[in-house]
């Protein structure tokens, strides 16, 4: 094994041996090294300074593209043993005007590459040698020089090679660098595989470079704070690379001294190829991801333009899903199961139905109705953007599965992201909750999460706008929680007008207590004439036992959605305020009920309500009961009590509306986005 060692900080030079001695010096090879322990070889080799600004880096690396792209041509070509290659034939070369190259730094490269004795030490030292010549240059520089400095020397040799039986003086430099004893056809068939090896190894090296300067460029967008980590981390990196760069040169430009002699042992490249490679493809990746940002950010734009003038709604909704890169622009039909081009959306009014993959079933069937009803005007279509920040293997079945679901159109296949996610997360603020946005033929927000309205009122929210939206608020008064349950169970607009409905919730002991009292009551009701009409509906976790959503969420989500959309609104009347005492009672084990006659709100309660049952004979006593007063007598026993009980201020917690600004924030136990609530409570203190 070969070992190198490097100095640490601290170690001393034994003047005496003429020798480092090395404090707790680390020997290992140098194939086996950390980043770490790179870095500490090398860090003293740099100096921070401007020098590099004196010459034009990028004119240096485009001279040094077009010679070992012509070289590798022409090394291609004597082993395919087909008619030369002219250089008009190759790429063009960027120059800047003016450009003058560092010659004498590249003729003082040269001279540190080791002619003999191959190995990992030789090549370590000649390049820790580089370093310090090219100590002031920035490290894009530094390797630009290296690779240019064998490409001076690589480039002549095979100018040479492919002139030698034309030229004079091309024969005369070839035979002063050995070309015909490399080129001896027992030779060429001998070391053939290694002069390969040596062309790609140093082609991709031409690559890392090349990867560096692009991600350098995109540094512009470290403000961009989807770039800011990945540009970090690339920089971060970028002087071992550089190492690495330079140490593979070093090692390739010994390897044509070595081929070009008569013994032609040259070393081995494996692992300085293997080591390219790895780092190869680290920027690959890195810049895979900078460009989809950059990608994603100048759709972001390009629909912050759009958004503001009418504009036909399939160009939006191209920019919306797809990369520039997307040949295809195609959707899934989950009625035919079939993939559409895009320009079926052409003239229609657009649904986008957004979310996560964390999506429940009930979302699906609130919309399905929505879906047949558009089917009949053919008017309206929806679409599904499903937002996932990385695809996971894992996450395809699930994808796969919801869509099969889904009657209505699916953006995208699996593994698909979607351009527009920073504008969807940005401006349309969505936070992981299901939204329901809507756009007219012509690309403008008609509203921002139509998904509340559709959730309590259905298809009587048609069109689905904002306008309606008010409208349809308007118009409640006392009845919102009738218009709520509608959504939620089809039989109970079918009750008599006239039918007092108890509603009901909390825990188990509770709710059994209540159901008693309200049973008692009800069987007393019905021997008065004229009989009172009373159901009782529990609200209870897994009521419908269907494996589906139970009646319990459903519920609160329904009561949620009247909230957010009475405070978007701003609509903060009498119905926000008795929304806001029914949320008050969500998370209260001591239970809760609500009492309705046919659509009209009578009374809502805690403990109260159930004490005002449990009274029932003494007020029973008191006053006649009928159809007609029953919930008048009900409210009035009801307010006397509550007042008997004294003021108790509410608080509750609610699930981020579409429309926050709190940040997204992450759960650092299973790194899932972790939903945004708002809590609301009261803190005033009480005089006395």
């Amino acid at each position: 094994m070969v070992v190198i060692t490097f100095k640490k900080p601290g170690s001393q030079v034994d003047s005496k041996n003429g020798v480092e001695n090395i404090e707790a010096a680390d020997t290992k090879s140098l194939f086996s090294m950390t980043d770490t322990e790179i870095l500490e070889g090398i860090y003293a080799t740099h100096v921070v300074s401007h020098e590099h600004d004196r010459f034009d880096v990028h004119s240096l690396f485009s001279i040094t593209e077009s010679i070992l792209k012509c070289s590798k041509q022409i090394v291609d070509n004597i082993e395919q043993k087909v008619p030369r290659v002219h250089a008009e034939t190759m790429e063009g070369i960027t120059i800047t005007p003016g450009f003058s190259t560092p010659l004498c730094v590249l003729k003082s490269i040269v001279r540190e590459v080791p002619c003999k004795a191959p190995g990992e030490k030789n090549a370590h030292d000649a390049t820790l040698k580089i370093l310090s010549k090219v100590s002031k240059y920035s490290w894009e520089a530094k390797a630009v020089l290296a690779l240019a400095a064998f490409s001076l020397e690589y480039g002549e040799f095979w100018l040479s090679a492919q002139h030698q039986q034309s030229d004079q003086l091309a024969m005369s430099v070839a035979f002063l660098k050995g070309v015909p004893i490399l080129l001896k056809p027992e030779n060429l068939k001998k070391r053939g595989r290694a002069i390969t090896d040596l062309n790609n190894v140093i082609m991709s090296t031409l690559q890392v470079i090349d990867c560096i300067f692009q991600l350098e460029k995109h540094s512009t967008y470290n403000d961009v704070k989807e770039l800011r980590e990945i540009l970090a981390n690339a920089r971060k990196d970028i002087s071992v690379n550089v190492y690495w760069c330079i140490i593979t040169t070093v090692a390739c430009a010994t390897n044509i001294t070595l081929l070009t002699s008569d013994e032609g042992n040259s070393q081995d490249l494996v692992q300085y190829a293997q080591k390219i490679t790895i780092i190869l493809s680290k920027l690959k990746q890195q810049l895979k991801i900078c460009e989809e940002e950059i990608e994603k950010l100048q759709a972001y734009m390009k629909l912050k333009q759009l958004f503001q003038i009418p504009t036909e709604i399939m160009e939006v909704m191209k920019i919306l899903i797809f990369f520039k890169h997307n040949v295809e622009t195609t959707i899934f039909d989950g009625s035919t199961k079939k993939l559409v081009n895009i320009d079926i959306l052409k003239t229609k009014n657009v649904l986008l139905f957004i979310s996560s993959l964390e999506i429940s079933e009930d979302y699906i069937a609130r919309l399905k109705p929505i879906y047949d009803f558009t089917k009949e005007n053919n008017e309206y279509k929806i679409v599904w953007i499903p937002i996932v920040e990385k695809w996971t293997e894992d996450l395809q079945p699930k994808f796969e599965a919801l869509r099969a679901k889904m009657p209505w159109y699916t953006v995208g296949q699996a593994d698909a992201h979607i351009a527009g996610i920073k504008y969807i997360k940005e401006d349309w603020n969505f936070n992981g909750k299901p939204m329901l946005v809507v756009l007219n033929t012509k690309s403008q927000l008609q509203h921002l999460n139509a998904l509340r309205m559709i959730w309590i009122w259905g298809c009587q929210a048609f069109p689905f706008t904002q306008e309606k939206e008010e409208q349809l608020l308007l118009s409640l008064q006392d009845t919102w929680f009738s218009a709520i349950m509608d959504g939620i169970d089809t039989q109970i607009s079918k009750w008599n007008k006239d039918d007092y409905i108890f509603f009901y919730g909390g825990d188990s002991v509770w709710m059994n207590k209540f159901k008693e009292r309200a049973t008692t009551l009800k069987n007393d009701a019905i021997k008065k004439e004229p009989k009172i009409s009373i159901e009782l509906y529990p609200v209870e976790k897994n009521a419908n036992n269907d494996g589906g959503d139970d009646g319990f969420s459903t519920f609160w989500s329904a009561i949620e959605s009247m909230f957010h959309i009475k405070v978007i609104n701003k609509q903060i009347d009498d119905v926000v305020k008795q929304v806001q005492k029914l949320l008050s009672y969500k998370d209260d084990k001591s239970g809760w009920a609500v009492l309705i006659q046919g659509r009209r709100l009578v009374a809502i309660g805690g403990s109260t309500m159930y004490t005002v049952l449990e009274q029932y004979h003494t007020w029973n006593q008191q006053v006649t009961i009928t159809i007609q007063n029953f919930g008048q007598v009900f409210n009035e026993k009801h307010k006397a009590e509550v007042e008997k009980t004294g003021h108790v201020c509410s608080c509750f917690s609610i699930a981020g509306a579409t429309g926050s600004t709190l940040e997204a924030m992450v759960c650092y136990e299973c790194g899932n986005v972790m939903e945004a609530f708002f809590s609301y409570k009261c803190c005033h203190v009480k005089k006395n």
